[in-house]
């Protein structure tokens, strides 16, 4: 028995440092890490090095324990500003999307597979949900600088679809297990009003579960070591708690780490940290014993059929999915087939396939094997393709910042304060002379081993580093004053326009001066007003708006979302692949719009955009770059 714990450990630690080990690999060629702790498990599973593992109830319950720890994380790091900017469209994929995904996914299941309607639409539901770790990773380690409307929006989608799936995968193991054939319409109203129950309840854990943590935390004066300890164990009491009163634990253990992230919880540094390790842990152990259940001698019997939907899903049930589901919205046609393609299926697919096993299900073992194989068709053909795709469809923008040496200190006692510290580039405005602003107060500037007061030390150099007492919820503009120069690259020199254009200007003046066909009411807006309302009400770093001859593209935007600087071009100085579907209803409503005007009266031109000259804009100043 004691030989057999050493065994069994040395084997465990030996997989989880392999695993760690290859991160650096997926790192240095942007290769799908989840593929990579797949395969790691499929080499010494069964058909590897022979481990024998077939125990479904383990596999399934391990991997819930990990998914809950990654959801809470996930929420926890998700800031409030993402999900109020993603929450539309996100939460129409989380649901609609899944639900569509689903039924296109099971017709089609039908007719390839030798499985009944309800086992198809089981399978479709497995699959229907996207696996944040895999797409997030993938954006990390390519170094890929999103636009943040989208990388928001894949965030939010991806911690929020889980439940869903979840509910509906479970939902149809149960009615297909009990031999039961529903009519159509009495699944459909059992389903909803199910998926009613389950995630209401789940939502009502969820925040009272939130809030209580916040509670306890504070009030608690827990030793700085054991906190994410007891932060993390109650998270799970969350998940618990939400699935034993029949709601959806994921759920609620996904809202209890929002509300945990955004609220004043003490040793909210300390917390991140632990927690981002356990997520780490948790993939790990989540991918590596899903890899080991595998058993791939098996695939070949149904490997065609299972590839053959693989790039059903990713070529036409996901695009429709997610294009209806982002009709009502205004999002550019670019960013709806950058969400659509980055749909990457991972581990909560092949532990949702499990279930049918579980259940006992007659085909249980093909309708897993099926979905092991689409989520390895998926993450070898998307998991390739997100960096080179985002920068063809110009969703790729330049860094905002350069290189930033910051380190968050915790400070014992306080819930509101932090201690950042600051090592000052060179080239960086402090370095430049710039001053820092009266609500931060350094208190301690180390040069050469030397410590010094900040008053003492005069004009902060290069190299130093530089301590400051701040508010836990401070400006991001102290680390525009630390952070160097950003490096554009050539290709994005005049990614920004030629020109800088006052946002606070009239949009009369704009009319005036080019011509580009503004209605009465637009002209009575200022030019940034005029630029976020055509960007639907919400404007963000890098957007831009063609207006008639001119392109107006936003420089940067202030804390509360409004625009700071603004540039103009004569010409589109980002071409975006053309995309020839995905049209919004803004767009389409665009469009009409354009065509009445059109019928009823010719387009105003400039006349030197006619003649091709490129004038200085004489509501603007020249400048070079951002």
């Amino acid at each position: 028995m004691e030989h057999a714990i050493y065994l069994v450990t040395l084997v465990g630690t030996a997989l989880v440092v392999a695993a760690a080990f290859s991160s650096l690999i997926a790192f240095r060629f942007g290769a799908p890490l989840l593929l990579l702790f797949l395969c790691i498990g499929l080499a010494t599973g069964t058909d590897g090095l022979g481990i024998e593992f077939d125990n479904a109830r383990v596999a399934y319950f391990s991997g819930s324990l990990a998914l809950a720890i990654i959801l809470f994380d996930s929420g926890f790091g998700t800031p409030l500003n993402a999900l109020r900017q993603a929450a539309g469209p996100a939460l129409s994929l989380a649901t609609f999307g899944v639900i569509l995904t689903t039924g296109l996914f099971g017709a089609a299941a039908y007719y390839l597979l030798d499985l009944s309607w309800l086992e198809s639409f089981l399978l479709g539901a497995a699959v229907a949900s996207t696996d944040a770790a895999a797409v997030f990773f993938l954006l990390r380690a390519g170094e890929i600088n999103l636009r943040e409307r989208v990388r928001s929006t894949l965030e939010v989608e991806s911690g929020t679809n889980d439940p869903i799936a979840i509910f509906l995968t479970i939902t149809l193991v149960e009615i297909i297990a009990a031999h039961a054939n529903p009519e159509a319409n009495v699944l459909v109203t059992n389903l909803v009003l199910g998926f009613l129950l389950n995630m209401g309840l789940g939502a009502v854990v969820g925040v009272l579960g939130g809030l209580g943590i916040v509670r306890l935390v504070d009030r608690l004066n827990l030793d700085h070591g054991l906190l994410p300890i007891f932060v993390l164990t109650l998270s799970l009491m969350v998940f618990a708690a939400a699935g034993a009163i029949g709601g959806s634990g994921f759920l609620a253990v996904y809202l209890a780490g929002l509300i945990a992230g955004n609220s004043d919880i003490r040793a909210v540094t300390i917390l991140k940290r632990f927690q981002d390790g356990m997520s780490w842990l948790a993939q790990i152990i989540m991918f590596l014993i899903l890899g080991l259940f595998a058993t791939p001698s098996q695939f070949p019997a149904i490997m065609l059929p299972a590839i053959a939907l693989g790039l059903f899903l990713m070529f036409v049930a996901r695009p429709v999915a997610v294009w209806l589901c982002l009709i009502p919205f205004r999002l550019p046609r670019p960013e709806v087939a950058f969400v659509s393609w980055v749909g990457l299926r991972g581990a909560v697919s092949i532990l949702l396939a499990i279930t049918p096993l579980l259940g006992g299900l007659e085909n249980g073992r093909t309708i897993f094997n099926a979905a092991f194989i689409i989520v390895l068709v998926s993450l070898v053909i998307q998991g390739w393709t997100v960096g080179p795709l985002a920068r063809r469809l110009g969703l790729i923008v330049p860094a905002r910042l350069g290189p930033l040496d910051k380190v968050e200190l915790e400070l014992p006692g306080s819930a509101h304060h932090e201690l950042l510290a600051y090592r000052v580039a060179p080239g960086s405005p402090v370095a430049r002379g710039e001053r820092i602003p009266r609500w931060a107060r350094p208190s301690l500037v180390l040069r050469d081993g030397r410590s010094m007061r900040f008053q003492d030390m005069g004009r902060l150099a290069a190299g130093d580093q530089v301590y400051i007492f701040v508010p836990d919820r401070y400006p991001r503009l102290l680390d525009k004053l630390f952070a160097s120069r950003a490096v554009v690259d050539p290709e994005d020199a005049d990614f920004f326009g030629a020109f800088a254009v006052d946002p606070a200007r009239s949009a009369a003046e704009l009319e005036a001066a080019y011509g580009p066909g503004l209605t009465d009411a637009e002209q009575k807006l200022t030019i940034g007003a005029l630029v976020t309302a055509r960007l639907g009400g919400h404007a963000e770093y890098a957007d831009r708006v063609l207006i008639g001859p001119v392109e107006l593209i936003v420089r940067d935007v202030d804390d509360k979302g409004r625009i700071s600087g603004l540039g103009l071009s004569f010409e589109p100085t980002a071409p975006v692949a053309r995309v020839p579907v995905f049209l919004s209803a803004g767009e389409m409503g665009d469009r009409l719009g354009a065509f009445i005007r059109n019928w009823r009266k010719p387009p105003a031109t400039h006349e030197a955009a006619q003649e091709g000259e490129v004038p200085e804009p004489p509501i603007g100043k020249a400048t070079t770059g951002n």
